[in-house]
């Protein structure tokens, strides 16, 4: 799964993106469009319950859940038209499952902001205008074709007809379309189109260092604003993170207690982007390692061993689960065996963030 960081220029994206992905690359400039081909990297999900398992386990190496972000230039007001790099940057965008919107929200007269004025609103409505007129672009390319397949009596081609309408009526009405209610088959159908505004969004306050908790009056701003529209926000001080990602392990504690932090921003950017990506883990534990395994909400046991080997999917017969408080409470799985805890789970099981698994297969 992937996750896309967006914003306009100059609002910390690549500060913030170097810094997640431990980027040893440079600094960019102070202009839009220096991130000219989108960047990508992998980040791991940190969970401390991995760490509290392996002290039970003692495995021979620990691996956590881990997900792909992706630097996608500066989008600037016009972009659906053309302007700035335009259209080559919203199709990344249409590639990712999520998107990360960093938003400016610190005071820097060194830092030019391409609107002329720190706003976090306006800057989010920019992006998500040209969010909605690139899609009611596409929307307008593909009824076209839709209606003249729905002339031949095609029923799915009237179907897709119809629900290529009821968007474009939600889109002309200034909303995205995350806000619009669809059936499965209507969602399967629109996520063919790969619609940038049915994407989840999670906003990044990049606050500045005397605002870490994000409690300013520009955060606050997109807070309301990120309720209304049911969105996360996490507040990351980009400059900050990218000085404590540079340093070794004793120099990030000591330099995390001096500015009251108990883990980085990024940790806690990191799970909640991965939560809006539709995402949670469940652990394996054994002596070669202990592991999070990435599996969507709502996945069934079959469905979590697939992610394992698509064997274990095909020929799953059921699954033995256990929490991390019974292993706490027992210290060991046979402990917790004999305690009678370990619960045998069948086919419609409704995986759990946070299981601990052995699963039986047919080979």
């Amino acid at each position: 799964m992937e996750a896309g960081i967006v914003g306009l220029p100059n609002v910390g994206k690549s500060t913030l993106f170097n810094a997640l992905t431990c980027s040893q690359s440079a600094q960019s400039a102070n202009y839009p469009f220096c991130t000219i081909e989108p960047n990508e990297g992998i980040v791991n999900i940190p969970d401390k319950r991995l760490g509290i398992i392996a002290g039970y386990v003692n495995p021979e190496r620990i691996l956590h859940a881990a997900m792909k972000l992706v630097d996608i230039a500066g989008i600037v007001k016009g972009a659906s038209e053309g302007e700035g790099l335009g259209n080559k940057f919203l199709s990344h965008i249409r590639e990712v499952d999520a998107i990360i919107q960093v938003v400016r929200c610190f005071e820097d007269d060194d830092v030019t902001h391409v609107s002329g004025e720190v706003n976090p609103v306006s800057d989010i409505e920019i992006i998500e205008m040209e969010l909605m007129l690139a899609d009611m672009q596409m929307l307008e390319n593909a009824i076209g074709k839709a209606q003249r397949t729905a002339r031949t009596g095609d029923a799915d081609a009237k179907k897709r007809v119809a629900i290529i309408e009821k968007c474009q009526a939600h889109l002309e009405s200034e909303e995205p379309l995350r806000k619009l209610e669809l059936d499965p088959e209507e969602a399967k159908i629109v996520a063919g189109y790969g619609m940038l505004t049915a994407k989840p969004v999670l906003y990044v306050a990049n606050v500045d260092e005397d605002d870490l908790l994000g409690e300013g009056p520009l955060v606050m701003q997109l807070r309301e604003f990120a309720e209304k529209t049911g969105a996360g926000v996490v507040p990351v001080c980009a400059k900050l993170e990218a000085e404590i990602a540079e340093l070794d392990e004793a120099d990030r504690v000591e330099m995390l207690e001096s500015v009251g932090l108990e883990e980085p921003a990024l940790a806690v950017l990191a799970r909640a982007a991965y939560r809006t990506l539709g995402l949670h883990s469940y652990f394996t534990a054994g002596v070669k390692e202990v592991r999070a395994w990435t599996i969507p909400l709502g996945a069934t046991g079959p469905q979590a061993a697939g992610v394992i080997h698509t064997d274990f999917e095909k020929g799953f017969i059921r699954v033995e689960v256990y929490g991390l408080e019974d292993l706490q409470e027992h210290e060991k799985e046979s402990a917790i065996r004999q305690a009678g805890k370990l619960r045998i789970e069948g086919k419609e099981y409704i995986m759990q963030d946070g299981d601990i698994c052995h699963f039986l297969f047919s080979s």
